[in-house]
């Protein structure tokens, strides 16, 4: 028979660590805590299988699900000395998710289940607290009716709400056992009113109810877009964990909290977290309580008045740091965990690798390995290379003014500026029409994870540092503002008040998420220094990369900043990109709109010492690195006049009528110029701008090696090449000019001429195309476009839908396609090699710097990747990671 439940607890467990698929990530990890004897409540884990099963079979449970779950309830009671069901002496449980990777807030979790109206009473008398039996009683009902029976939370806030006005009470805590019992009442009514059906008072189907409502919860709008999100995929299951309770509200001895064994925002090594004293875990994460601080030197920090954990329960809390100590240890890696403590007993209820910023988790990574806890290859691994994007953005100028308008904690580092919005939807609205927002809410729930992800950053003037929107914005890499108390945000009116100012919708501020401040206005930014622990980081990625990492630049700029960030050369200039200012646009109209190659190379002679002088600037920035760069290859549509009034201007500057330039213009226009006149098919009709761009490139390498001392050897690329006779005819025009400027120089150029791999014809004709190609670039943009036959362009208006029905698992614009284009390179790639053993291969494209397609072009075997300035660094580090990858698979004879 499938074994569909595993126990844990006193010290034993069934599961281990590394059961994560099938247990997981809590159900692990409770395994493994239990058998390293620490105090863990005991109980069962419901396998992912079962999950998939219940999907997979009309929602329903494989047979012996039952008699397992009851044959796990029963050695549950054993060693708690108590039943389930029991009037009497009553085992009472939680039910919590627990998919593989950790999905914070994502899924449902079911406390107190077992209480009932019978078992209320026995409660009372195991704690001597009846107050305390009837108001976990009446956040059961409470939390049950809205996971498993689908109703709001809200509506149970406002009967409670409405009997503390009519019995002059302000806060929960004011409320007597007498009290709760009468609230009780009045849910059960509400229940029984709106689901035409009373709250279940059967155990056993208060249990399987909550274990249907976890399963149910991994398909929620919620869960599933974090699984879009974060890359995770919708036929893992969650697994469901049930568990003794354990109570942190049972007086003033009792507390219940969360940590992290590092700073999760800075990576400091120090204890980070937050606690409630006689409160239930679900308290600290919703923020409707301001939580205390653990330690004493952070009660200091905060300049808190109310006590630390570290005072108040000294006995727990050493316990609690020998045990965060020996996870850490453990593990090997910074740890989240959740305890209760119940009248001075220390119970531990979870721990899970703790999600941390960008900044946080290269100091974590870098400290281990200096720490020894970790070698510098696992702290490669460690970092999440898109997260690197985190580093590479602006934080406020510190001399820039600040009108600040409000404070609170800062809960995920970073600062943004943007419109306010105070819905989610509002937000994804702003994203999708290109405004920028910030995200202000009262408190962040599951549900606002979509605007979350649109949101610049987000504020709310609830929550700790622990709280929904604290956790889910730094996993984001997110700046986060939360528990701006002062600030009063009014959703009806779409306004948010501050120290006697109104702010509106629309209205722009900036959030300061390292300091908590909200300003007013839009704040200067600076870069970040990318020293210290990056380098270090990037030292040891750089240390087992094998492929190279180029940049795309044509600006100086540009190419200044990817050498800072590590770029080994530029693997594309895209030379169109150079004419689209001053009077170079109009040089440029002239060439493509005049009507004789003598018109043409008229308007070339101008261009020529503007090319060359850009080339210059380029080689000398790389000093000696490679410089791939492109030969023209525009849509003429970008570059044809359209107004009257460029047309008068290149009218002007060529000295022709007007109207019969707008005919020539009309005449060059295209159906679908992505497929028209471009690319090498504008060099073969006119090689005179091959031979003027070839003349500037080596004109410019000749120059360039003097003044820097280093040779410069260029490469040409000539783009959308399907044919190797279409090269050869370009390639002529390129030599000849070779050896013209050798001549005229007294300088031999060392130089290269390749393609673009960018139609599907050249991937598949390759190794005809090699015996002309020292090198093959692949334009993956095109390629993808050419391959699947969607414009790019385009896209957005129906990708989406295929997403969220299935058909594909990724934009293949943004994460390489290996099915279709990814084939189409390993084709060309062996092809090429075939013909030319030696021929150099790269990428281009906006897959150079997305980590997922840099895995597959390890896995080819490319000598290069290029990518944007600013993703050079997520580059390198992926690069790092897929060649490590490699390496151990190789290893283990994958």
């Amino acid at each position: 028979m499938t074994k569909w439940v595993y126990s844990f607890g006193d010290g034993n467990a069934e599961g281990t660590r590394d059961m994560r698929d099938l247990l997981g990530g809590k159900g692990a990890n409770l395994a493994e805590m239990s058998s390293l004897g620490l105090p863990v409540p005991p109980g069962f884990t419901i396998t992912t299988e079962a999950c998939t099963w219940y999907y997979t079979h009309d929602d329903s449970y494989p047979d012996g699900l039952d008699g397992q779950v009851e044959a796990a309830l029963r050695a549950v009671g054993e060693l708690t000395v108590r039943r389930f069901g029991d009037r009497d002496n009553p085992l009472l449980v939680s039910v919590r998710s627990g998919a593989r990777v950790s999905m914070p807030g994502m899924m449902d979790t079911v406390l107190n289940l077992g209480l009932n109206d019978d078992t209320v009473p026995a409660l009372a008398r195991a704690s001597g607290d009846e107050r305390f039996a009837y108001d976990s009683y009446r956040r059961f009902i409470q939390m049950y009716a809205d996971v498993v029976m689908g109703l709001d939370h809200h509506a149970f806030e406002e009967v409670l709400e409405d009997f503390k006005d009519g019995n002059g009470h302000s806060l929960d805590t004011e409320l007597t056992a007498a009290d709760w019992q009468a609230v009780i009442e009045r849910y059960k009514k509400l229940v029984l009113e709106e689901l035409e059906r009373p709250f279940p008072q059967d155990p056993y189907e208060q249990l399987w109810g909550a274990i249907g409502a976890v399963f149910g919860s991994w398909n929620s709008a919620r869960a599933i877009t974090y699984r879009r999100l974060h890359d995770i995929p919708g036929d893992w299951g969650t697994a469901v964990n049930v568990q003794a309770m354990v109570f942190g509200n049972m007086g003033e001895t009792s507390a219940t909290g969360v940590a992290f064994t590092r700073n999760p925002s800075t990576g400091e090594k120090a204890l980070y977290g937050e606690f409630l004293v006689n409160a239930q875990g679900e308290d600290v994460v919703a923020g409707i309580r301001t939580p205390q601080d653990l330690t004493e030197a952070a009660r200091a920090a905060t300049g808190s008045e109310a006590p630390s954990l570290e005072a108040i329960m000294p006995d727990a809390f050493a316990e609690f740091i020998g045990i965060c100590d020996k996870l850490e240890a453990h593990y090997r890696e910074m740890q989240d965990v959740e305890f209760t403590i119940e009248r001075g007993k220390l119970w531990m209820l979870q721990t899970r690798t703790g999600k941390r910023t960008a900044k946080a988790a290269l100091k974590i990574a870098v400290d281990m390995a200096g720490e020894g806890l970790i070698t510098s290859q696992e702290a490669v691994m460690r970092v999440d290379p898109a997260a690197l994007d985190q580093l590479l953005h602006p934080t406020i100028d510190p001399r820039a003014k600040r009108d600040i308008i409000g404070s609170g904690l800062p809960a995920s580092p970073g600062a943004a500026s943007g419109a306010l919005v105070f819905s989610s939807d509002e937000a994804e609205e702003a994203k999708s029409a290109g405004r920028k927002v910030i995200l202000a809410r009262v408190e962040t729930s599951p549900e606002d994870i979509h605007g979350m992800h649109a949101a610049e950053g987000i504020l709310t003037s609830r929550g700790g540092m622990t709280s929904h929107a604290a956790v889910v914005a730094r996993g984001m890499g997110k700046p986060c503002v939360s528990g701006a108390g002062m600030l009063r945000i009014d959703y009806r009116k779409g306004t948010m008040a501050a120290a006697g100012r109104t702010f509106n919708k629309g209205d722009i501020v900036t959030i300061d998420g390292s300091t908590g401040q909200v300003l007013l206005g839009e704040v200067p930014m600076l870069q970040p220094e990318l020293s210290g622990d990056f380098a270090a980081l990037m030292e040891w990625a750089d240390k087992v990369r094998r492929m190279k990492v180029r940049t795309n630049a044509e600006t100086p700029a540009d190419a200044r900043a990817a050498r800072g960030f590590g770029a080994e050369g530029i693997g594309l200039c895209r030379t169109e990109h150079m004419f689209f200012e001053g009077e170079r646009i109009v040089s440029m109209r002239e060439m493509i709109l005049a009507e004789t190659e003598a018109g043409r190379r008229t308007a070339l002679a101008k261009l020529l010492p503007m090319q060359r002088a850009d080339f210059v600037q380029l080689f000398e920035i790389m000093q000696g690195l490679p410089v791939t760069i492109r030969l023209l290859d525009p849509p003429l549509h970008e570059f044809v006049p359209h107004t009257d009034e460029e047309i008068a201007e290149v009218a002007a500057a060529m000295k022709v009528d007007p109207e019969r330039l707008r005919e020539r213009a009309l005449q060059l226009d295209e159906f679908n110029p992505m497929l028209g006149h471009r690319g090498c098919r504008l060099l073969v009709t006119y090689p005179e701008i091959a031979e003027m761009q070839a003349r500037a490139i080596f004109e410019a390498a000749v120059e360039a090696g003097k003044e820097t001392g280093s040779p410069v050897t260029p490469e040409i690329m000539v783009p959308l090449v399907g044919m190797k006779a279409e090269l050869d005819l370009v390639r002529g025009r390129i030599d000849a000019m070779a050896d013209a400027v050798a001549k005229e120089t007294s300088t031999k150029i060392d130089y290269q001429v390749g393609t673009m791999i960018e139609l599907p014809r050249a991937a598949l004709r390759a190794a005809d195309i090699a015996k002309s190609a020292e090198f093959f670039s692949f334009g993956t943009n095109d390629l993808t476009q050419t391959t699947y036959g969607v414009s790019r362009d385009d896209a957005a208006s129906f990708l989406g839908a295929y997403q969220q029905k299935g058909l594909i698992e990724h934009d293949p614009f943004v994460t390489l396609d290996r099915e279709g284009v990814g084939e189409l390179v390993q084709i060309a790639a062996e092809r090429g090699r075939k013909t030319r053993p030696d021929i150099k291969l790269g990428i281009c494209g906006e897959h150079g710097g997305d980590p997922a397609s840099i895995a597959f072009c390890e896995e080819v075997g490319l000598d290069y990747v290029s990518c944007s300035p600013f993703r050079v660094p997520i580059a390198r580090l992926a690069a790092a990671q897929s060649a490590l990858k490699a390496a151990l698979k190789a290893e283990s004879g994958g």
